[in-house]
């Protein structure tokens, strides 16, 4: 596991991050020879200041991030986790929440599986801005995107401008997953990237998502596991066209 990033400039020149010095090549744990069932790709998204790094760091690193600044371009991390019996390699793609920087950031849109849509609970203005946030989510990514709403600073409830309720109705509105989340802490950081990945795998296993479909932002990680997944009548219709 690691994170990677890299800085965009406004003069669109690129320099490397402390991360690294190509966010275009993940960062993997190279210490287990064994392939992940599963490649996941993710998005966390949402408003500058609402701690997408900060929770990216706290999942990857489990800790929390103490100099962060605002996100400039992406930042990439990875992690392999156990969901459901299923190894599955979450490559997630944290995107700076500035205007000025939204002409990059959608790039990375195109294919993602999940998202986790990130808001700050004591800012209003970054709960207001979750309709565009969304809207571009699912113009932009797959259209089955699974996303997950994460109400962050869930320690600083005493300075909370929204409500958790308003929230969870904004959630369900939408067909969203809800959580409230803390970076600082860790409260319900893993579970956010958890719920979501283990909603694609159910997903897949109801054969509502097709990992062979271009653009769904999953991947093989096993080749033996598209072997298993042949289509359902494969069978049947190879043995109606034999003319023996």
């Amino acid at each position: 596991m690691g994170l990677r990033g890299r800085i965009v400039p406004e003069d669109g020149s690129a320099k490397s991050s402390r991360f690294s010095t190509d966010v275009s090549v993940p960062l993997i744990s190279t210490s287990s020879p064994v392939l992940p069932d599963f490649l996941f790709k993710f998005l966390v998204i949402g408003s500058a200041g609402t701690g997408k790094s900060c929770l990216l760091h706290q999942f990857i690193e489990n800790k929390f991030k103490q100099d962060s600044n605002h996100t400039i371009g992406v930042e990439f991390g990875s992690r392999v986790v156990n969901v459901g019996g299923k190894t599955v390699k979450l490559q997630i793609w944290d995107t700076a929440g500035q205007e000025r920087f939204r002409s990059v950031t959608r790039s990375y849109y195109r294919g993602a599986a999940g998202a986790l849509l990130v808001y700050d609970i004591t800012s209003r203005e970054t709960y207001n801005a979750l309709t565009n946030w969304l809207t571009d989510a699912r113009t932009l990514a797959s259209p089955n995107i699974v996303i997950i709403l994460c109400g962050n600073k869930k320690d600083l409830d005493a300075d909370r401008e929204v409500t958790f309720l308003e929230a969870s109705r904004f959630a369900q509105e939408n067909e969203l997953m809800f959580l409230e989340t803390s970076a600082l802490t860790g409260e319900n950081v893993e579970e956010g990237f958890l719920k979501c990945a283990r909603t694609i795998l159910n997903k897949i296993d109801s054969g509502e998502l097709d990992p062979e479909r271009m653009g769904s932002g999953i991947q093989y990680g096993d080749a033996s596991l598209r072997q298993l997944r042949q289509p359902r009548g494969t069978t049947t219709q190879n043995k109606q066209q034999c003319n023996c």
